[in-house]
């Protein structure tokens, strides 16, 4: 079996839109979340979003392909550009039938979708932009990436919900792993912080109540009432360990083992049992062929919903027994707000990072304790601490979980 290693890193985010401002505002606990209006005489009950800030898609996507384009995907070709761009290669020396691009997306152009739909109703079918179904559907990132690379391979977008780019990116391990692919782009994009999202998911009461931004996503918190909507990209670039050994790689970090599995329960909540979320993360640390006392840090799927992080907490109490409780376990959405389908492709980027640097961030917001979540859940500042085994976790609705088990590359 061949290994697959991390080898560069691409993120659009609320925090940062570069690896170095990403990495400077998870160490410094900062979020990304701001106040303001997201549709025409709407309440003040949810208005709390986490957006890109100052994205500009040139040099990746000129101004008449942008027209042309929606943001998931400009999302996408941007993070997997700066990717490459941090992995040093463009893979030149590989066949590119054996170069992949598997990018999830929870949803995809929901933006051309609201508009277009709206063209239809109020302007006729003669408005509805002949670009409409190239730029709305989900599949559209990864193929315009494979475009702009000469990636060849495997290449698709998987819909899992929110657990969308965890298993994209397990995916994608698993074809180095098993020879079919060399190396990969991998990851998740998002671009739905519109109003339409926005009113859905705040009709289902998933979003927070919160209109002060430092209270809004709280993960693990008692004080928690849901989730913060956010927007942008995370994007590895996984390669054979051969192949970036040979080369002089920066090398991140290792995936090791990935598991994927189902609660068949409900639609949109979690088993409150966390039995199938357990198994996933049983599933990717047996993978990785080492033992469960290895994992000291958990990035958690960590919503902020009152469901999530207690059903979390005892999928990681079920996978880890009493170790469970010697984990450092944080959310980045505490920071970042919650990126549906890319998030799990932002959180492995904030994984590699953390284990290359050797520091664990904070649970940004995280003051009231909740007796349903009592693990070591990073309650204050940022941690120096060697990652000997991390996991990462995500959820999604349709009750699909999802695991990465990493392990650091001497």
């Amino acid at each position: 079996m061949k290994r697959a290693v991390i080898t560069g890193l691409g993120i659009l985010s609320p925090i940062g839109n570069t690896v170095e401002e990403f990495r400077d505002s998870l160490r410094a606990g900062k979020h990304g979340f701001t106040l303001e209006p997201w549709f025409p005489g709407q309440s003040e009950e949810t208005n709390v979003v986490a957006r890109v800030k100052n994205f500009e898609a040139a040099p990746y996507i000129d101004k008449k392909e942008a027209r042309r384009t929606d943001m998931v995907t400009q999302y996408a070709v941007y993070a997997s550009k700066k990717a490459l761009e941090d992995a040093s290669t463009d893979f030149s020396d590989i066949d590119p039938y054996r170069r992949g691009v598997i990018i999830a997306s929870g949803i995809g152009g929901i933006q051309t979708t609201e508009e277009q739909i709206l063209n239809y109703h109020n302007k006729g079918n003669g408005r509805v932009s002949v670009f409409t179904i190239p730029m709305m559907i989900g599949n559209m990132a990864p193929g315009v990436v494979a475009i702009k690379t000469g990636f060849k391979g495997a290449n698709y977008t998987i819909v899992s919900a929110c657990a969308s780019s965890t298993h994209a990116i397990g995916e994608a391990f698993r074809m180095i792993k098993h020879g079919y692919l060399d190396c990969a782009i991998a990851g998740g994009s998002e671009a739905c912080s519109i109003g339409f999202a926005m009113a859905g998911f705040n009709n289902m009461h998933a979003l927070t109540r919160s209109t002060d931004p430092d209270r809004a996503s709280i993960p693990f918190d008692k004080e928690r009432s849901g989730f913060v909507l956010g927007d942008g990209a995370g994007i590895v670039i996984l390669e054979e360990y051969e192949h970036a050994k040979a080369r002089g790689a920066k090398i991140y970090a290792e995936i090791a083992g990935y598991g994927a599995t189902c609660d068949a329960f409900h639609e949109t909540s979690p088993d409150p049992d966390g039995g199938a979320g357990a198994k996933a993360i049983e599933l990717a640390v047996s993978e990785a062929m080492v033992p469960f006392s290895t994992i000291n840090y958990c990035n958690a799927h960590g919503t902020s919903t009152k469901l999530n992080d207690s059903t979390e907490t005892a999928a990681l109490k079920k996978a880890f027994g009493d170790h469970a409780y010697k984990i450092a376990v944080n959310s980045t959405k505490s920071m970042t707000g919650h990126l549906l389908g890319a998030a799990g492709g932002l959180e492995t980027v904030a994984v590699a990072l953390q284990m290359k640097e050797g520091f664990v961030h904070p649970t940004v917001g995280l003051t009231v304790d909740d007796e349903e979540c009592d693990l070591d859940c990073c309650k204050g500042g940022t941690r120096e601490m060697k990652i000997t085994g991390a996991i990462s976790n995500s959820l999604g609705f349709g009750g699909h979980n999802a695991a990465l088990c990493f392990l650091p590359v001497e």
